[in-house]
């Protein structure tokens, strides 16, 4: 039940929503949270005070008065909801304030309590110059937001009493201990990025706490799999070390990643020592630590296939992620606008290039059209580029699969929707 509302609350939280809040919104990602730091805070111009803002239970404290009288949806259904308690140990506890955490539709009922902020500052700063003077921006993730400003006497005597204000009738209060008020060359944590300027240069690079925290995962990782063979070692640790890195890949990264790299090196070497005491460091390094495309030292396992047949494994470095600067989306981008459709497409084929997954995707359906444009009928190559094509479109319900995307020439795809078409017309069966 809560999936169906959700079907019908998304859109309204996406139209009425700030334009630069990206957490639990689709096509919104941590990465452009981050990139719109950079875009406030890099100019020689830009705000030299940060309020770093935190929520205190964000999620158990929203006021249930406040959601009943301005959530769009039936009241009665919301209040059953918000009242229906839960239970713990055999034991019910009643929900007097707070969403239903857990639920499908927890995230957007939060944002659509948080959503109003920003204009909220707008209002406080109205007309370009007014805006431009108190340099004040509101970036949020979810129930973590910082808010930029000229000074520190702005932000602490008008900015964060607008913003308790503005919590305090929706039930929150802003945490005392994790809410402070910092100078860009000190540098602040945001999202597990570090944002700091260094003699007028801004750095934004994987937080100290961030990597700590990662290494200690992967510590953890190897000392509970002591007795386990090096292939299956890898095996656990590739999807760690290749997410980590990939959600860091966007910023200042490369010498953490090296860093990262050699600590992690040691923790293998010392549970390759630990597991063969006994053995001279020659022998164990002969066993475990191969040579792989110019690279020395590399860890390497041995693990059965998916045909039953044994593959080499080597160890994933944080380092082999190239890093890659993200394209922030546009602010008033919604999904569910068709005048954004060909915006969203264009997107997604950035994406699919990027990934080895989408790459394979791009190729099957190039594969599956013959090589030619089902417009146009004309051969799509890397001189003519493509665009992502979706048959039902996004804004009307369409999926992201195979079978609901053609690939178009990017001026055949323009035209097609200049003229309000989805359906595209057959390849012919004669192809390339």
């Amino acid at each position: 039940m809560q999936v169906l509302y959700l079907l019908a609350l998304n859109p309204i939280a996406e139209t009425t929503g700030d334009r630069n809040s990206y957490g639990f919104r689709p096509e919104r990602s941590t990465a452009d949270a981050i990139e719109q730091c950079f875009n406030v805070l890099s100019h020689t111009y830009s705000a030299q005070w940060v309020l770093e803002g935190d929520i205190k239970a964000c999620f158990d404290g929203i006021s249930h008065m406040w959601l009943e009288a301005h959530i769009l949806m039936d009241k009665s259904i919301l209040n059953k909801w918000l009242k229906a308690g839960y239970i713990e140990k055999q034991v019910f506890y009643r929900t007097e304030e707070g969403t239903p955490q857990g639920g499908p539709i927890s995230p957007v009922l939060a944002n659509l309590t948080l959503d109003g902020l920003e204009r909220e500052l707008r209002s406080l700063y109205p007309g370009y110059r007014q805006s431009q003077k108190a340099k004040v921006n509101l970036i949020r993730f979810a129930d973590d937001f910082v808010i930029t400003g000229s000074s520190k006497e702005l932000l602490e005597h008008e900015v964060k009493p607008l913003v308790e204000q503005f919590m305090r009738e929706r039930g929150l209060t802003l945490s005392v201990e994790k809410t402070l008020i910092t100078h860009i060359e000190d540098g602040f944590d945001f999202l597990g990025q570090h944002v700091r300027k260094y003699n007028g240069k801004l750095i934004i690079k994987p937080s100290k706490k961030s990597v700590k925290a990662f290494l200690e995962k992967v510590r953890k990782v190897v000392k509970e799999h002591q007795g386990t063979t090096a292939g299956h070692l890898i095996l656990l640790l590739n999807p760690l070390i290749r997410g980590w890195a990939r959600y860091h890949q966007h910023v200042v990264s490369k010498e953490i990643f090296q860093d990262v790299d050699s600590a992690i090196f040691e923790v293998v070497w010392q549970w390759a020592r630990k597991r063969h005491n006994n053995k001279p460091r020659r022998w164990i390094k002969d066993k475990y630590f191969h040579d792989h495309e110019e690279r020395h030292w590399v860890f390497t396992g041995v693990v059965i296939g998916r045909d039953g047949v044994l593959e080499t494994v080597r160890l994933f470095r944080a380092a082999q992620t190239p890093i890659k600067r993200h394209v922030k989306i546009q602010g008033a981008a919604n999904p569910f606008d068709p005048a954004w459709e060909v915006y969203f497409e264009k997107r997604l084929g950035v994406k699919m290039e990027g990934t080895l997954r989408g790459k394979r995707q791009l190729l099957a359906l190039w594969k599956n059209q013959k090589g030619l444009c089902p417009q146009c009928h004309q051969r799509i190559t890397k001189l003519t580029g493509w665009h992502n094509h979706h048959k039902v479109w996004r804004s009307k319900g369409g999926g992201d699969q195979l079978e609901n995307r053609v690939l178009l020439h990017p001026t055949c795809h323009q035209q097609l929707h200049s003229q309000g078409d989805t359906e595209v017309e057959p390849c012919p069966e004669q192809g390339i």
